[in-house]
């Protein structure tokens, strides 16, 4: 066995407990919904998506920190692609890796459950928000060396999303 697989194991530990992200998504979204229809009645909707964006940003930048921090010997973009199982279970997504190395994971998106879910929920207006908008700042909170490049999303009307993540020497500078 080489020193890679061994690790595995030990970097799927960030995982343990966790349930689908899917799941929780629907989950999340059935909280938010009303909250959001409220901040939408009484600050507009323009408001209440910029509160929503916000808010589900931070969270999301949190949640990869807490993933990080349960990374047995740190993270890599290769235990970055591990976590994928969380996104892809319970058939969340259908995926079509174009690249997975040490410094590149890319991969296209055929169909989103996410944004599936959103409609079905009558959230699909928001639905960007509540998902898409955590991929780039997820990645950059679990490690600041990994970035993501996406041009579209499925949840906004493209045929597939295209998501390219790319691992870096040194950490990039982020927006947030």
């Amino acid at each position: 066995m080489t020193d890679t697989q061994n690790e595995r194991p030990d970097s799927r530990a960030a995982m343990d407990g966790e349930i689908g992200i899917l799941a929780r998504r629907r989950i999340e979204a059935g909280i938010i919904a009303p909250i959001y229809e409220e901040m939408r009645r009484q600050v507009g909707e323009e408001m209440a998506q910029s509160i929503l964006d916000t808010a589900i940003r931070k969270a999301a930048i949190k949640a990869g920190q807490d993933f990080a921090a349960k990374t047995p010997g740190g993270t890599t973009l290769r235990t970055f692609q591990e976590l994928q199982d969380l996104w892809t279970q319970d058939d969340a997504l259908v995926i079509e890796v174009t690249r997975a190395t040490d410094e590149e994971f890319h991969y296209n998106v055929k169909r989103c459950r996410y944004a599936e879910t959103y409609r079905e929920m009558g959230l699909g207006h928001i639905g960007h928000l509540l998902s898409c908008n955590r991929d780039g700042v997820f990645c950059t909170g679990y490690d600041p060396r990994i970035t993501l490049e996406r041009t579209q999303t499925v949840m906004e009307g493209a045929s597939h999303c295209d998501f390219k993540y790319r691992f870096h020497e040194t950490p990039q500078e982020s927006g947030e």
